[in-house]
């Protein structure tokens, strides 16, 4: 593939993820947008390379941080928008024990930096606030993204696989 349809490819999947990113002012999508977005970059990724996904991803997310609604952009700046491309990455290893953990405390370390970017930033409101039940309130939060992350890279996997069984093929046609 020449640099130019891969340009091109990257270009129209980065406007893609902005605009369904757009979408995030509507209620209750603050954070499933995000990771709807971010699953847009496996397209690249696939097609292209993972220095072709980290353009897109970077060309997305800087639109993203001037027109996005404020949690959802940090969210996708922070996480959602760069894993898929991550994961892929760390699941060269081909060890799937130290796949998961490196998985894990990547979610983790920027699951805690967006608590404290969107609780100084954009709620303005800590666990803190809310006393003795907050602190615990805080860890029992991060577990329960933990669980949703998981389900959320196994759905990154099925998602991958479909893509590669049913768009792959046609995709590649259209940019050959």
């Amino acid at each position: 593939m020449k640099n130019t349809k891969k340009i091109t490819l990257c270009g129209m999947i980065a406007a893609l993820s902005i605009t369904i990113m757009l979408t995030s002012y509507f209620p209750y999508l603050t954070y499933a947008i995000p990771a709807v977005a971010g699953l847009f970059m496996m397209v690249p990724l696939i097609e292209c390379g993972v220095s072709w996904s980290v353009g897109a991803y970077i060309s997305s997310a800087t639109i993203i941080l001037i027109v996005g609604e404020m949690e959802s952009k940090i969210l996708y700046v922070m996480l959602l928008g760069y894993y898929p491309i991550l994961k892929s990455i760390i699941e060269r290893l081909h060890k799937h024990v130290i796949e998961w953990v490196l998985k894990l405390i990547c979610f983790n370390i920027a699951a805690v930096a967006f608590y404290y970017v969107a609780t100084s930033t954009v709620i303005g409101v800590s666990f803190d606030d809310f006393g003795e039940w907050g602190k615990y309130g805080a860890w029992g939060f991060l577990g329960l993204c933990n669980v949703v992350f998981v389900i959320y890279d196994i759905g990154i996997s099925r998602m991958a696989g479909y893509y590669m069984m049913t768009l792959h093929n046609k995709v590649k046609k259209i940019i050959k």
